[in-house]
């Protein structure tokens, strides 16, 4: 029986690896969207192509950043880090979240 594979609503990715890497530390791209994909119990599936275009998106509105490292398989990898910047930026986005999910969830308790 397979889990069926959930969509990341447009705009979460960003919280997801800002949370991801606030509580994990520093982290390479592939591993960042391993262990977003553990979180969610594997019932989201991250592709390169979501995950990269992220990264990219982060560091240049200087909430990530980047210095090249050594993985697990001894590779040269890029390694990206949350800054000051981008915890303030992580709470806003959290704020943001909250509002959301709290206006739908007042419209679907609606009769």
């Amino acid at each position: 029986m397979s889990k069926q594979q959930a969509e990341v609503p447009y705009g979460t990715l960003d919280l997801l690896v800002l949370k991801t890497l606030a509580v994990m530390g520093p982290l390479h791209g592939y591993a960042i969207a391993r262990r977003i994909e553990q979180v969610s119990g594997d019932s989201l599936q991250l592709s390169q192509g979501s995950v990269h275009p992220a990264l990219i998106r982060l560091e240049q509105e200087g909430w990530i950043q980047t210095e090249w490292g050594i993985s697990e398989t001894n590779r040269k990898v890029k390694v990206y880090s949350i800054t000051k910047t981008g915890r303030k930026q992580l709470l806003v986005e959290v704020a943001n979240w909250e509002k959301a999910t709290s206006l739908v969830a007042r419209f679907l308790e609606e009769s």
